[in-house]
Parts: structure tokens; C-alpha cells; sequence
């Protein structure tokens, strides 16, 4: 096969891989479907010499505590397959996501902006019938921004932005291949999956028990979900293998319902605690699935030319799932630390020093940056990244703060937080007080200096200003909105 320095027709390729498939009718395209003709082509592209440009999959846990990993000091759940990333990478120490709550959490890591800049502010309703219910058409997902670079890009796992299938489809929005479920969440247990369509799902509860998408078809429930996501993560890899791949490994668990098999059970006698140990499990069952991600990049040679980052998408609910964010204050849905700051690692072998750690704050958001980056892949002038190349500064070369500021706006509870150096500020409901910590010695956020340094909560209030100046009132009503979610709370 050819490489892609010797393949005469580079630019025609790439151009033809960013055609939609309706567009070309011819009988060789009928004859092995588009997506064949498609790796077929990227076969001839990068065979031979090898890629020049990484792959990268992302980890991303669903409701993890801040301290539920060996990384960051657990000591009842054994993770050593998650905490081989910062042994073979870094451990970042202040790593933030987006947003405090799942579905704008994830729209900000899929854009590589913050959610607020285009209205994805709440987690969205379940509605198959709705195509504005979720992520805007008027943003590019890091799929589509990796396309055109010749990337072939799959998503296994939770998607949680649009049910709406002919517009908010994982495959819609520039992913090659999907398998997962589409809502903010799934049952694990394969006798549960009842629905088989999920078109037919009517809101937030039925889509839990709807059958997996592979692609655009349903698949008859097979096994542990969690084991499900990770099977098909292994092939992933191995089918994608010879050429520029971005996988987005999205695991539901450990989210709500708590739900684990006795495979996994039953590594945790220790454990007293029912909850704490289904929650345990679950996270076992997720460790195992990295193992086997990174023992099948070993397995074809791929772990130099592949960055792993593994994290969660927001802070570990503590009461719904036992989880735990300590040394962290509050949790999933906070402006506080325990809300959106996440274990966060990431390993590139070769390229980024192992075992060391990197305390300045980084992002979700630096992700997808990181890889669109390294890809030389085209992003719009009018819609610049929020998130930055993160390897410089994690190999040393760049000595300067990857951000200097992270912000926080939740709009409905009318609360913002902002992190600039050490200093965070908090304004926790509207018309309260600006709240001022410092993270440097009070991680806990236990020790209130707003009066103490006033000038500087003057000039972080000044941040917080210019920053929501830019920002869009959401878009869409969330699912706090919807009747079902109202008769939870008045139980």
C-alpha cells in the first residue's frame, strides 16, 4: 500500500472523505457502501510509511468522584489500569470540566468551547421528535473539525446531545461510527433493555431501557453494558488501526441506576456499604475496560502514536451514588470545586514526562483542542476555540498557564465561578455576595476572604462580566423543565 507522502491525490482524498455518501451514486460506492470505499481509501492513504498525526481516545466516566480513583488517593476501589495513564503520563491535579452536569459538560468537550457561547446550558430533555433539543447545527463537533483532516472518529457510549435522529445523531454531527444510546443515561442490564427503538422512547425514564445504536440500527441487548462498551472499544482499535483515528470512549457508568454483575461485585467484600459497593463495582468494571483498551494499543504498537486523557464529566453525585469528591467541597451540579474539578490524566508515550504531575488548571475543552491541533485541522475564525494545545505545556516546553482564567456560569440557579491563579470566586445565587477562597491553601473552600482582598474580587468580578458578555441565554428548556422531572422534586 501506498503512504500518504507518495499517494498522488492527496488533497482529491481528503475532499472525497468529506463528501456525504448521498452525494456519490455511483455502482462501485453501492456496490461496499461508502463507509468500505472510505477505509479503503485511508488504507491506501497512511498504509506503508505509517500516520504522522496521533490518534487519541478519550475516557470519559459519567458521575466519578474527584477521589474515586488511585490517582487521587482511593482507597476502597482499585483502578490500576485508569491510574497506569498518570503512571505512564501526567496527573493533572486542577482539571476542570465545562459545566457542572452532564449534557453541557459534554457539549463542551465535543466543541472545544465553553457551552454557554451557544445556549447548551442545561442537560436536554429526551425528545426524538425535536431537532433543537440539544447540540446547535451552528457549532462543529471535533469529529467534524477532524474530518477533512483525514481522522476517522467513533463514539462508544453515552451521547446526551439530541435524540432527534435525523439531525442530533452521533453520526450526523461527524462521527464515523457510533455505539451507545443517545439519553443522559442507560439501565446496564440486558434484560431491561425493552424498548427496542429509541425513537419510541417517550422521555427521560423509557430511553434508559431503549436497545443500543450501532450506527443507526438496533442491536438486541448482549451483556453488562459496561463490558458491552468496552468489547466494542477493543474493536475499535483494532479494525481502525492503520490509519488517524479519534475514539470517544463514553461510559455511562458510573451513573445512576446503580447496577453491577457478581463479576464485579464480588471484588469488594470489604465494602459494607450496598450503595458504596455497587458504585465500587461499577467503577471496577470500567477500570477493566481501560486495561483492555491500552493492552490492545500495546498490541499493535500503537501507544507512541496515541494520547489517552482519561476523566469524568462532572463531579460525583455523593448522595445518589455513594461516590466521593474529598478533599473537594459539594458535588455534581456546584459551583463549588467538588462540582466541576474531575480526575483528570493523560499519557502519550515518548512525547509527555510519566509519572509527573501538572498542578496549573487545565480543561475539558484543551482535548479536543489538543487533537485538532496536532491534526493542523482547519477551525473558523468566528468561532475560535476556547480549549488550548495541551502538550507544550505539559512536556515543559511552554512554561506559561494554559488558561488564566476557568469559568463557571450555571444560568438557571444564576451562579458563576471563576478561577483565575489560585483565586476563585463564587457568586452562589443571584444578588448574594461574591465569595473569594484560596485554593492554594483552602481547597475545601471552607475559609470566605472576600473582605479580606477586595481588590481581587473586584477584578475577578470584572472577568465574570466580560465573560458573560459574551454568552447565549440557553436555548433550549432542559429537563428540570419537563412534568416528569417537576413530580420528582415535589416527592
Amino acid at each position: 500500500m501506498k503512504s500518504k507522502s507518495s499517494f498522488p491525490a492527496w488533497d482529491f482524498w481528503i475532499q472525497f472523505l468529506k463528501t456525504p455518501a448521498t452525494i456519490l451514486n455511483f455502482n462501485f460506492v453501492k456496490s461496499i457502501g461508502f463507509f468500505g470505499l472510505k477505509l479503503l481509501i485511508l488504507s491506501h492513504l497512511y498504509g506503508g510509511q505509517g500516520q504522522k498525526t496521533p490518534n487519541m481516545i478519550v475516557i470519559m466516566c459519567d458521575d466519578l468522584g474527584y477521589a474515586d480513583v488511585g490517582f487521587n488517593g482511593c482507597k476502597d476501589i482499585s483502578t490500576p489500569h485508569i491510574d497506569s495513564i498518570a503512571e505512564n503520563g501526567v496527573r493533572c491535579t486542577s482539571g476542570y470540566v465545562a459545566y457542572a452536569v452532564c449534557g453541557p459538560s459534554r457539549a463542551g468537550f465535543i466543541t472545544a468551547r465553553y457551552p454557554q457561547r451557544f445556549g447548551f446550558e442545561r442537560n436536554p430533555q429526551y425528545q426524538p421528535k425535536d431537532p433543537e433539543m440539544g447540540l446547535t447545527r451552528d457549532e462543529k463537533t471535533i469529529a467534524e473539525l477532524l474530518r477533512p483532516a483525514g481522522y476517522h472518529s467513533g463514539i462508544i457510549g453515552k451521547w446526551h446531545l439530541g435524540a432527534h435522529i435525523p439531525t442530533s445523531h452521533p453520526m450526523k454531527r461527524g462521527f464515523d461510527e457510533f455505539y451507545g444510546h443517545l439519553g443522559g443515561g442507560h439501565t446496564y442490564f440486558p434484560e431491561k433493555l425493552t424498548i427496542k427503538r429509541s425513537q419510541d422512547a417517550e422521555g427521560e425514564s423509557d430511553s434508559y431501557r431503549t436497545w443500543l445504536l450501532k450506527g443507526y440500527e438496533p442491536v438486541p441487548p448482549r451483556k453488562y453494558i459496561t463490558d458491552d462498551f468496552s468489547d466494542e472499544a477493543v474493536s475499535f482499535i483494532e479494525r481502525n488501526r492503520d490509519w488517524p483515528f479519534f475514539l470517544f470512549l463514553s461510559y455511562n457508568a458510573p451513573h445512576t441506576p446503580l447496577e453491577a454483575i457478581e463479576k464485579y461485585l464480588n471484588r469488594f467484600p470489604g465494602i459494607e456499604d450496598s450503595k458504596r459497593k455497587t458504585y465500587a463495582a461499577m467503577v471496577s468494571a470500567i477500570d477493566d475496560g481501560v486495561g483492555r483498551v491500552l493492552a490492545e494499543l500495546r498490541k499493535y504498537g500503537l501507544e507512541e502514536n496515541t494520547i489517552v486523557a482519561f476523566l469524568s464529566d462532572n463531579g460525583g453525585p455523593t448522595t445518589k451514588n455513594a461516590s466521593t469528591n474529598a478533599p473537594l467541597r459539594g458535588g455534581k451540579g456546584d459551583a463549588w470545586e467538588g462540582g466541576f474539578r474531575i480526575p483528570f490524566a493523560i499519557q502519550w508515550k515518548g512525547k509527555l514526562p510519566a509519572g509527573s504531575s501538572y498542578e496549573n488548571p487545565v480543561s475539558s475543552l484543551d482535548l479536543g483542542a489538543t487533537i485538532v491541533t496536532l491534526a493542523d485541522a482547519a477551525v473558523s475564525k468566528d468561532k475560535p476555540l476556547d480549549g488550548v494545545n495541551l502538550i507544550p505545556f505539559l512536556n515543559g516546553e511552554n512554561k506559561a498557564k494554559p488558561h488564566d482564567t476557568i469559568y463557571l456560569r450555571q444560568f438557571d440557579r444564576n451562579r458563576f465561578a471563576v478561577r483565575n491563579g489560585h483565586e476563585k470566586l463564587i457568586i452562589p445565587w443571584k444578588g448574594a455576595a461574591p465569595q473569594l477562597y484560596d485554593l492554594s491553601n483552602d481547597i475545601g473552600e471552607q475559609k470566605d476572604i472576600a473582605k479580606e482582598r477586595p481588590k481581587r474580587v473586584q477584578e475577578l468580578d470584572i472577568l465574570r462580566k466580560n465573560w458573560n458578555a459574551e454568552l447565549k441565554e440557553p436555548s433550549f428548556l432542559g429537563l428540570i423543565h419537563s412534568a416528569a422531572w417537576a413530580k420528582r422534586r415535589r416527592k
